[in-house]
């Protein structure tokens, strides 16, 4: 079982290969074409191997979502192994679900998870890692442990590639979709006057969880959520769920983020209460007008600024860009509010990356008008897209606008 012979020394790292290998979100060929990939940005960078940290790379190019509560994980890739490193509270989990192999290091003495990532690398070599994940400690235990010959940042080389979707990738964000929408409607049937925010929350998050169950039997269930949001707490995109009680004619926003082996998708949109009044109607109904020209914009050959561009100017024609809080979309993969980001694929100002087929993005205009206001609150829609050889595919199914979205 162990790497290591001891006698009276507890080991620093062992192998514990507790049963068989758990279905994995994708086949075997998936995950080899990643490793693929990565190996080829290895030999681009003239690397022996990469230490990766991140839970996103790590489910990537594994599918091993750890779970680090204090304690650091890693995949470790060669030019012939892959090898997920875990705790040792986690025992056989990390090795039924991860491809490839895993060593386990323990509690026994600090840093062995350095020592185990160096039984794999050696010492001497040249090691790739994720500058915008391993902090300076953990950098300085890399030198101290690894002694490389040279270091690279591969995270934006790893980025780049996490965002072209496989067509096994792009299967399950449909099926992620529509697992949203579901939440969508049962939120929509717990809108109540007099409901709070939080029990109008937990219908859709249960209903989502009950769905992914019945999609993806095989798979481990954490981390879908809920935002469900009234009145002021409309204002910011990402407030917390309160136990606010719904009133007549509030602002409401419904957001489903249901989460299946690491993968992130959203149904966001603008309710209301009973009824809107006309000033919360005509903004609605432009910030709808805006995801409308949005989506028609997202298409192959285009930039990302380009689209942002041509978003505020129509937010300006109609004197509202300054309401706007946030850029216009992003990326959708590997991803989740507290991991992960593929920074290079959002509609903003900055970013001059090119749409392309097979990458995955969302259109999500969102207005903010001050509290005293008329129209006050956020007023936000958001669908997750597949750009096409020729335009976009919209795979969000569930309705926007005030015609189906004026509940309770």
């Amino acid at each position: 079982m162990t790497d290591q012979t001891t006698t009276t020394a507890r080991p620093e790292f062992y192998r514990f290969h507790n049963g068989d290998k758990a279905p994995l979100p994708f086949a075997t060929a998936e995950y080899d074409a990643r490793l693929a990939g990565l190996r080829a940005i290895m030999a681009r960078h003239g690397l022996d191997a990469v230490v990766l940290s991140s839970m996103h790379n790590i489910a990537y190019y594994s599918g091993f979502l750890y779970c680090a509560f204090g304690r650091p994980y890693a995949l470790v890739v060669t030019a012939t192994e892959s090898v997920t490193i875990s705790a040792g509270i986690d025992a056989g989990q990390p090795w039924r679900r991860c491809h490839g192999d895993n060593i386990t290091y323990t509690d026994w003495a600090r840093d062995n998870y350095w020592r185990a990532i160096a039984h794999v690398t050696g010492t001497g070599a040249r090691i790739g890692y994720e500058g915008d994940h391993l902090t300076l400690l953990q950098k300085g235990k890399l030198d101290s442990f690894l002694a490389p010959v040279a270091t690279a940042d591969i995270a934006p080389d790893t980025m780049r590639q996490r965002m072209a979707k496989s067509p096994a990738e792009i299967a399950l964000i449909r099926k992620c979709c529509a697992i949203a929408d579901v939440g969508g409607y049962a939120i929509r049937d717990a809108v109540q006057v007099g409901a709070r925010e939080i029990d109008i929350a937990m219908a859709g998050r249960d209903a989502m969880e009950l769905e992914i169950a019945r999609v993806f039997p095989e798979a481990e269930y954490r981390d879908t959520w809920v935002w469900f949001q009234s009145g002021l707490n409309t204002d910011g995109a990402h407030n917390p769920v309160t136990a606010r009680k719904v009133q007549a004619g509030d602002i409401l926003s419904l957001n489903t983020f249901p989460m299946v082996s690491g993968y992130y998708v959203a149904l966001e949109r603008t309710m209301f209460a009973g009824h809107a009044d006309d000033a919360s109607l005509a903004l609605w109904q432009a910030n709808v007008a805006t995801h409308d020209y949005g989506m028609s914009l997202l298409k192959p050959g285009v930039t990302c600024a380009e689209v942002t561009e041509q978003i505020n100017a129509f937010l300006a024609e109609r004197d509202l860009l300054q309401y706007r809080t946030f850029g216009y979309g992003h990326s959708f993969g590997i991803l989740s509010h507290y991991y992960g980001r593929e920074a290079g694929l959002e509609l903003r100002e900055d970013i001059d990356t090119v749409l392309e087929p097979g990458m995955v993005i969302s259109m999500e205009p969102m207005l903010t008008l001050p509290d005293g206001q008329p129209g006050a609150g956020g007023y936000r829609e958001h669908d997750v897209l597949i750009i096409t050889e020729d335009g976009a595919e919209d795979i969000t199914g569930y309705p926007y606008g005030p015609a189906f979205n004026i509940v309770g």
